[in-house]
C-alpha cells in the first residue's frame, strides 16, 4: 500500500482515463487528487504540493509540456516528480518533456499493475536521493541540496530535480569520470525506463545555466564534474 500522505495529481482532458486511473490508485491507499486541464493543474499543484503528477501530454489549451514548464518554474514544485502520460512515441515528444523537466515518460495504453508498478520506482527512487542539508562551494558556485538551487555570481537559479539530481551526483566527486550506464541508475534509477538521449537533453540544460566550465564530456565514457 501506498505511504500514508502520498498525494497524486492526474491531469488529463479525457474523464475516462482520469476515473480509470484515479479508481486504481485510490485502491493502491494514494490521495488522489484530478484536473482535467493544464491552468487547473498548476494552481491545484501550488495549492496542495502532491508528491507526483501524472500528466497528459495532448490537451487543448494548455498542453503537457507548458504546462510542466509553469510548473517547474514555481519553486515550490522543484522537487514533485512530474511523468507523463502520453500515447505519443515520437523522440522529440519526449525530448521537449525533458526540456522542461520532466522525470519520466508513460505510454498510453497502460496496464494498472504497471501504472503501480513505476509509480512506487519513482516515489521510492525520490525518497532514496533526498539531498543532504550541507552545501557545496564548488569553483565560484555554491549547490545548495536543500532548496535544489545553485547560487552563482550572487544570482539563486532554481533546477528542475532530475538537473539537480545529476548536478549533485557528479560534483559528488569532482574530477571522477561517471559512466552514462552509472548516471541513469544513480539519477533515473534501474526501474524507471528513459530515452537514449536523456543524459544529454539535461547535460544540455545545466551548462545553458552553468556556463560550459563546469560538466565535460569524456568522449565514449561519460561525464564529469571539473572547475
Amino acid at each position: 500500500m501506498a505511504t500514508e500522505g502520498q498525494t497524486i495529481l492526474l491531469v488529463d482532458d479525457d474523464t475516462d482515463i482520469l476515473e480509470f486511473l484515479s479508481y486504481n490508485l485510490r485502491k493502491e491507499g494514494y490521495r488522489v487528487l484530478t484536473a482535467d486541464n493544464g491552468k487547473q493543474a498548476v494552481e491545484i499543484a501550488l495549492q496542495e504540493k502532491p508528491q507526483l503528477i501524472l500528466l497528459d501530454v495532448m490537451m487543448p489549451g494548455m498542453d503537457g509540456v507548458e504546462t510542466c514548464n509553469q510548473l517547474r518554474e514555481n519553486s515550490e514544485l522543484q522537487q514533485v516528480i512530474i511523468a507523463f502520460l502520453t500515447a505519443r512515441n515520437e523522440d522529440y515528444s519526449q525530448i521537449a518533456g525533458f526540456e522542461v523537466g520532466a522525470d519520466d515518460y508513460i505510454s498510453k495504453p497502460i496496464k494498472p499493475r504497471v501504472l503501480i508498478s513505476r509509480i512506487k520506482a519513482l516515489l521510492r527512487r525520490n525518497r532514496n536521493l533526498a539531498p543532504a542539508v550541507e552545501n557545496l562551494h564548488l569553483g565560484g558556485i555554491v549547490i545548495d541540496r536543500e532548496q535544489y538551487c545553485i547560487e552563482k555570481d550572487g544570482e539563486k537559479i532554481y533546477l528542475p530535480k532530475k538537473e539537480f539530481e545529476l548536478l549533485a551526483l557528479l560534483s559528488s566527486k569532482p574530477g571522477k569520470v561517471f559512466t552514462r550506464e552509472h548516471i541513469l541508475s544513480q539519477v533515473w534509477g534501474d526501474d524507471v525506463v528513459v530515452g537514449d538521449r536523456t543524459i544529454d537533453v539535461h547535460i544540455r540544460k545545466l551548462r545553458e545555466k552553468l556556463g560550459d566550465t563546469y560538466i565535460k564530456t569524456v568522449k565514449g565514457v561519460g561525464y564529469k564534474f571539473d572547475f
